[in-house]
């Protein structure tokens, strides 16, 4: 019997299916921080809320007025879970480092506070992608999700978060894999 080792998809986006049903997933792309036996972790990279970081720094920082331009400075809704949890996505530069940040190969993921306050002073990452929530799977529930055809997996594309305006980021990470959505049916099906 030939020993398989799992593919994992670490570092990759999830493109959600035309059928896909659940609202909290419907129409986005996910960039894939984790993904072990034990489950996975994304961040949904195409969906703005109606805040911005000045909304963010009136609550952190109440009697610090936030710069005007922080107003023109998205948050996304990062999936389902945790959405009181704020995550930025940016890329790795060893000469600046938060308190609470992980290296994912290139592209970093930063937790604490230090990073939305740089941001805003203009002294942090001149790239960055911020969310409340997070989108998690448990132990093969995305790998499941993946045999039913939920979900198409491609390679990950900084441009695609940090150059790409958020509407068209969806149909930017299909074209790696020459695919057009809206040739796709909104049915899932197996042959």
């Amino acid at each position: 019997m030939k020993n398989v080792s799992p593919s994992y998809l670490k570092h990759q986006f999830l493109i959600a299916m035309p059928h896909m049903a659940d609202p909290n997933f419907a129409h986005t792309l996910t960039y894939i921080v984790e993904h072990t036996e034990r489950g996975a972790m994304g961040l949904v990279v195409n969906r703005p809320q109606d805040l911005n970081l000045a909304d963010i720094l009136e609550q952190l920082r109440p009697n610090v007025d936030p710069p005007a331009r922080c107003q023109g400075v998205p948050i996304y809704i990062g999936g389902p879970v945790q959405t009181d949890r704020g995550f930025v996505l940016h890329p790795t530069d060893p000469n600046h480092v938060y308190q609470a940040t992980v290296d994912l190969g290139g592209l970093s993921l930063s937790t604490s506070q230090d990073i939305l306050f740089a941001i805003a002073d203009d002294i942090g990452p001149k790239q960055s992608l911020i969310t409340l929530g997070y989108a998690g799977w448990e132990a093969g529930q995305l790998e499941a999700e993946l045999a039913d055809n939920v979900w198409l997996n491609c390679p990950f594309d900084a441009e695609i978060i940090f150059g790409t305006a958020s509407d068209l980021r969806l149909n930017a990470a299909a074209k790696l894999l020459h695919v057009d959505l809206s040739l796709l049916t909104n049915q899932a099906g197996h042959a």
